[in-house]
């Protein structure tokens, strides 16, 4: 290569000694032919080594670039450790080559001899290489040899001036259609909008490729006037209009649509009349797209190439050109807060005024642009960004003398332009001059730009973007002299290059949600997503009623995400947790009972059933569950389901994924058998009645249709009920493994998680560390661990080094007890959280990589490093959404054991009010047997309104009369056999003043009494407890008279969990009264009106903050209408009754 294609800033010598040179043949592999840079003695060495200098490789032609290999100066010490690469194909509007879109630099030497190559991940197509040193042997100065290697590249190059030019393609009519279409093409852009390609379709239908303020849209149109509202199928790409190329690819195959813009694909759906492009339709450019296409194919038709040629199929028309001439245009970075540009001002005109003029763009609410002194009036002018609107304040002597405003929304990433003028006594700032968005006003002094030794000074916000077309009295300043230093003097610029990047596109925000950016991050908003973290990846909803039952939620509306972090979407249902299963209900939309009467000539009723749920959650909950079911209640008169046992049935329905599979049994019979329960137990009734069906086939649920036949004869009638989908028990939340040795693991496919990953799962242990997870790249590795008894680290490294995130607890973590480990990271942060403690993040790397790249086996419970294994039990872990069938893996898996037992210590503190926690084989149950309340908690109160003539009798029964009667059902009435003392308790609620509240009494005729006055209490009304200890006979009738006159009064109000040591009469009265020993007298039901909340205005809690509707409020006492709710407590000792 001769010196004429080599541009540097400076250098040491001129002397070239090319035989010192070592270029690698060897590398060719990569390419066909290569080129080798030498200048100096031995390499390229400038005279100054700092971040300005560069060096710069002119290939004459368009060229792809595959690889570059660097070495030191020889027989120095001079190498580079790190250096940007830039690539262009024009000398000017320089581009940086970046790895997975981060990574801007590349590894350099670490001595003067050794060659370092590199291939790049994504060949670079460009005539002119321009390489930057970062940093270099601290111990010596910048020295290079540099070797590019490439491939030859040819292209076919239109261009468009914006107005009428164009390019019509005829589609031939004897063309075979084809069922897959593809279009590719290149595409440079000198301005933001324009459409690059339409197609027309059958009846009027129309797909065009625009693009819009720098992004590419995919529109379909209805009708052959442009002034139809298009339909916008999907939006790719962003900053468009940067004069690089872009590649574009759109792959039809039948109704769906491939569209990929540079690495990105979107794959959407296209009506049915875009099957085929149609004959005789153009496909065409339209009029204002300006810019260059290059290598426009249509199924492997170049079309450049056959209008160059001038083919019959392709029509020119307006001003098309066969090369890209692009207008020169210099930008310059402001990467931060040590940038600066500092311009030769005017000498005074003999107008007095002044013109400035420029472009920026910026992602930036607030940043200072430009500023200047006015040396006459002693003040200084501020041109800034406030709020995205732009504001000019003249300040003297710290007052502000002139403010004006203009623009709105500028840090949308779009070049906008502004004009300062000053003439004859009137200031204009303009913005975006097409737009007509400017303002005015007269000062009483001359706004001038004059020479001056003025130094930069930002009483605002950095400026943090591009800049380009600097005018001052309409004259254009030359940047690339600032960069030579022949001009004004700057610091921290990129020069020739504008470095925006759209952070957003493709947006690094998860499940919808919303993203927004500034110079150097991006922000997620997950406010109404359902989901959390840096990028909306986490659900903040459990998957299922079983999570959130052991929680400690009762009955309620629950938001469930069945996949977690996967893709589908959060689903509102009820969560039943009154019985010993946790049932999920999932309504639809017709689930009473509806009447069928006869249809004058219909022979069939058909009913379709849409539910709350969508189509894949649906799927995702039966799936999950360990249990489902639906009703289907039939009730006929004269109105046959079959007509015979063989032959074709009547009536049907459609159950299962999708429209559902035609279903011809009942239930309680098997699928395929076209009958019902009691067709198979031959017990059917000769009166036609109601069949009653409980459908539990998974297979064949939910029930999307019901087809009933035989409704057309006189006097027939029929009334069905589908009932909602019920589901209980959870098969993820359960799934657990016990490793029983340090040394035992299980292993799974490796974990992709490149981008996004969340870790979850819950633990049990008595071990003080050990390796939860772990999965190994060649580099990269992630690991999750308990590196002691009360510390959790997750540790990962992308190839920036490794990196650790922990989660200290005050309290012991091997108590043997559950756990929860939830852990993400992502291309922002990676984040820990235990239990409930506060989550515990750390910030990934501005500039580095992100892509976890994983190549072996995932281990569970153990390691591959040999570090310490981990010994307890792991349960329900989860990666990205997905859970990992532990008990399946474990069964073939020597040291590991299926399930883990064992879940009282954890959760029986959710048992309250003396409820006994019972181990089940997955999960617990609260027994209430002993407890005055009720609920899947023992959490409910037992309450009932009295009237006067109500009262609750219980007999004690001697122990020789339990045994006498073995076959009693077991109950806590029984339970106190021996007596060492009373424990009463009750709440209460009334109007009565005085009222009996309990009378006890022995068969020797002692007595205990509670009674009270009316409430509010007064100084001479207080709560009364009798006891009388004395011994009387049997038959006497003697009765306290007080106790007398009370018990003929009777007690009117609400009487609630009425405990006496762990007998619970009133509720053996309101839920057992035929098995248990108790009389009632007068009318007695059950009643809320002991609960908190019958005592308080209703408020319910947020749906889909993971707290149900309804039980949401906690009071313990409240005033109403002067009555008050009071639980009385009543201890005594050595009382025998």
């Amino acid at each position: 290569m001769t010196f004429s294609a080599l541009k540097i800033t400076s250098y040491l010598l001129l002397l070239s000694t090319p035989q010192r040179l070592k270029c690698n043949k060897v590398l060719s592999i990569f390419c066909f032919y290569h080129f080798c840079v030498s200048a100096g003695a031995g390499g390229w060495s400038p005279i100054i080594s700092d971040r300005y200098q560069w060096l710069e490789v002119d290939l004459g032609e368009r060229t792809k670039i595959t690889a570059v290999a660097t070495q030191g100066r020889y027989g120095s010490s001079d190498w580079l450790t790190s250096y940007l690469l830039m690539f262009s194909d024009t000398g000017h509007n320089w581009r940086q080559y970046r790895q997975e879109d981060s990574i801007g630099s590349f590894p350099g030497n670490s001595n003067a001899d050794s060659v370092v190559h590199y291939k790049l991940q994504q060949p670079a197509i460009a005539r002119f290489i321009r390489l930057i040193p970062l940093d270099w042997n601290p111990n010596g100065r910048i020295g290079l040899r540099l070797e590019t290697y490439g491939c030859p590249y040819t292209s076919d190059v239109v261009s468009f001036d914006g107005g009428s030019s164009g390019l019509l393609y005829w589609l031939t009519s004897g063309l075979k259609r084809t069922s897959r279409d593809v279009v590719t093409l290149k595409f440079k852009a000198l301005r933001n909008s324009g459409t690059l390609l339409q197609a027309e379709g059958q009846e009027g239908l129309s797909l065009s490729l625009e693009l819009e303020r720098g992004k590419l849209l995919l529109l379909l149109r209805k009708g052959r006037t442009s002034s139809t509202e298009p339909q916008r199928l999907v939006s790719l790409g962003s900053l468009l209009d940067d004069q690089h190329w872009h590649h574009v690819a759109v792959e039809r195959r039948g109704s769906h649509l491939n569209l990929t813009v540079d690495k990105h694909t979107e794959r959407v759906q296209i009506p049915a009349e875009f099957s085929h492009w149609i004959s005789q339709k153009p496909v065409t450019s339209k009029k204002n797209f300006n810019g260059c296409l290059e290598n426009l194919l249509y199924n492997g038709h170049n079309l450049i190439e056959l209008a160059k040629n001038k083919k019959q199929q392709v029509t020119i028309s307006g001003n098309v050109t066969f090369s890209c001439a692009e207008p020169v245009s210099v930008a310059v970075t402001f990467t931060g807060p040590e940038s600066f540009l500092q311009l030769p001002g005017t000498t005074m005109s003999s107008s007095g005024g002044v013109s400035i003029g420029f472009q920026f763009r910026t992602w930036n609410k607030k940043g200072l642009l430009l500023s200047f002194e006015l040396p006459q009036q002693g003040g200084v002018a501020w041109l800034y960004l406030s709020e995205a609107r732009l504001q000019l304040q003249i300040h003297k002597s710290g007052r502000a003398l002139l403010e004006l405003s203009a623009g709105a929304s500028l840090n949308d990433g779009q070049w906008h332009s502004v004009e300062l003028n000053s003439r004859q006594g009137r200031l204009t700032i303009t913005v975006d001059k097409e737009e007509r968005d400017s303002s005015q006003a007269s000062p009483s002094f001359p706004v001038t730009v004059e020479n001056g030794s003025q130094k930069c000074r930002n009483l605002f916000s950095v400026f943090q973007g591009c800049m380009r077309l600097f005018t001052v009295d309409n004259q254009n300043l030359d940047l690339i002299k600032v960069q030579e230093k022949q001009l004004g003097n700057y610091s921290n610029l990129q020069i020739d290059i504008c470095g925006i990047i759209d952070r957003c596109s493709p947006s690094p925000c998860e499940h919808g949600g919303p993203c927004s950016q500034s110079w150097t991050v991006f922000h997620c908003n997950c406010s109404d997503s359902g989901y959390s973290g840096a990028t909306c990846h986490s659900s903040v909803y459990e998957q299922s009623c079983e999570a959130y039952k052991h929680n400690g939620n009762t009955s309620g509306h629950f938001y469930i995400d069945v996949d977690g972090s996967g893709p589908i979407k959060p689903q509102l249902v009820y969560c039943n947790m009154t019985e010993e299963n946790t049932w999920m209900v999932i309504q639809h939309n017709n689930t009473e009972l509806t009447r069928l009467r006869p249809f004058t000539g219909v022979n069939q009723y058909s009913i379709h059933f849409d539910y709350s749920s969508e189509e894949e959650q649906l799927l995702a909950v039966i799936k999950q569950s360990e249990h489902c079911e639906q009703e289907l209640s039939y009730h006929c008169k004269m109105s046959r389901l079959l007509n015979t046992p063989e032959g074709s049935p009547l009536s049907w329905w459609f159950g299962g994924p999708g429209a559902g599979r035609v279903q011809t049994y009942w239930g309680g019979a098997q699928p395929g058998s076209q009958q019902c329960a009691c067709g198979l137990q031959g017990d059917c009734p000769q009166e036609i009645a109601p069949t009653l069906c409980l459908l539990t086939h998974k297979e064949s649920l939910p029930v999307r249709s019901l087809v009933l036949g035989d409704i057309q004869r006189p006097g027939s009638e029929a009334v069905y009920r589908v009932g909602p989908l019920q589901c209980h028990g959870d098969r993820n939340f359960w799934n657990a493994a016990f490793f029983d040795k340090e040394t035992s693991y299980l292993h799974f496919p490796t974990f992709h998680g490149e981008l996004s990953a969340d870790i979850s799962f819950l633990f049990k242990t008595m071990a003080s560390s050990g390796v939860f997870l772990e999965n190994l790249g060649i580099k990269d590795f992630i690991r999750i661990e308990l590196s002691s008894s009360t510390q959790v680290v997750f540790s990962f490294d992308v190839g920036n080094g490794p990196l650790e995130v922990r989660v200290e607890s005050s309290f012991p973590l091997n108590d043997n007890r559950w756990h929860r480990v939830r852990a993400e990271r992502n291309v922002k942060e990676a984040s820990l959280r235990l239990d409930e403690l506060p989550v515990a993040t750390q910030e990934a790397p501005a500039d580095g990589h992100f892509h976890l790249q994983l190549n072996s086996q995932l281990f569970i419970g153990g390691t591959a490093s040999r570090q310490k294994g981990f010994r307890g039990c792991i349960r329900s872990l989860q990666l990205n959404g997905v859970t990992l069938d532990l008990e399946e893996r474990a069964k073939i898996t020597p040291g590991v054991q299926p399930g883990c037992p064992g879940h009282c210590s954890s959760y029986g503190s959710l048992c309250q009010n003396h409820g006994r926690c019972v181990e089940r084989a997955n999960g617990f149950h609260c027994d209430c047997n002993l407890s005055a309340y009720t609920g899947v908690f023992c959490q409910t109160e037992v309450s009932a309104s009295f009237k006067s003539g109500t009262s609750v009798s219980y007999t004690f029964k001697e122990p020789y009369e339990m045994s006498r009667n073995s076959s009693a059902l077991p109950s806590s009435i029984y339970s106190d056999m021996t007596l060492r003392g009373e424990n009463v308790s009750l709440s209460f609620r009334t109007n009565q003043s005085p009222a009996l509240l309990l009378y006890v009494s022995s068969y020797y005729r002692e007595y205990l009494a509670a009674n009270s006055c009316a409430l509010p209490l007064d100084p001479h009304c207080s709560l009364h407890i009798f006891y009388l200890a004395h011994f009387l006979s049997p038959e006497s009738d003697d009765l306290d008279a007080d106790l007398s006159r009370l018990a003929s009064l009777g007690f009117t109000g609400c009487l609630s969990v009425v405990h006496f040591n762990t007998i619970s009469p009133l509720k053996e009265a309101l839920l057992r009264p035929n098995s248990s020993p108790v009389i009632i007298t007068g009318p007695l039901a059950q009643s809320n009106c002991g609960s908190a909340a019958s005592a308080n205005s209703y408020s319910s809690g947020s749906v889909g903050s993971g707290v149900p509707l309804v039980n949401s409020i906690r009071i313990d006492s409240a005033l109403i209408g002067g009555t008050k709710l009071l639980y009385l407590c009543i201890f005594f000792t050595g009382l025998y009754l």
